[in-house]
């Protein structure tokens, strides 16, 4: 083989692989772009079907105390959202506060978390106490008196 043959072997090895490498690419980015043509609306129906289970897991957190089940009459609790949805305060109406009862509000297959689950585990061991914090009087006393 003479070097001019070679040369053009060479050329066109690479040449047959810049090709290659080109339609590889367009190939691939055609097959993606069908997928995603095929596949985003489930993605998206899927996106919005979760958006509406955890609205609705909001709306009736909310809205709990109100519903017939509930086991507590609405104006003794207390929301709070994070780390638990409600603080009872059984009694209060009567100004005797025999009992105080934390409630957590799930819906649907929903599960407690990690927080949620060692809270629940922290108020069966009895961790729970009451503390009075005092504000110094410097802080609160006026100038003007």
């Amino acid at each position: 083989m003479d070097f001019l043959t070679i040369i053009a072997t060479s050329v066109f090895l690479i040449l047959g692989v810049v090709i290659g490498y080109y339609l590889g690419n367009k190939i691939a980015t055609i097959r993606r772009d069908i997928y995603w043509e095929n596949e985003l609306p489930n993605h998206r129906k899927d996106a919005v079907m979760k958006s509406r289970s955890v609205l609705a897991g909001m709306f009736s957190e909310q809205l709990a105390p109100y519903l017939p089940n509930f086991n507590f009459k609405p104006t003794e609790v207390r929301f709070l959202g994070k780390p638990v949805d409600f603080i009872v305060f059984k009694g209060l109406d009567d100004k005797n506060v025999e009992e105080i009862v934390f409630v957590e509000v799930k819906s649907g297959k929903s599960q407690m978390n990690k927080t949620e689950k060692s809270l629940k585990d922290a108020i069966r061991k009895k961790k729970v106490r009451f503390e009075e914090y005092r504000v110094d009087e410097d802080l609160t006393k006026s100038d003007d008196m």
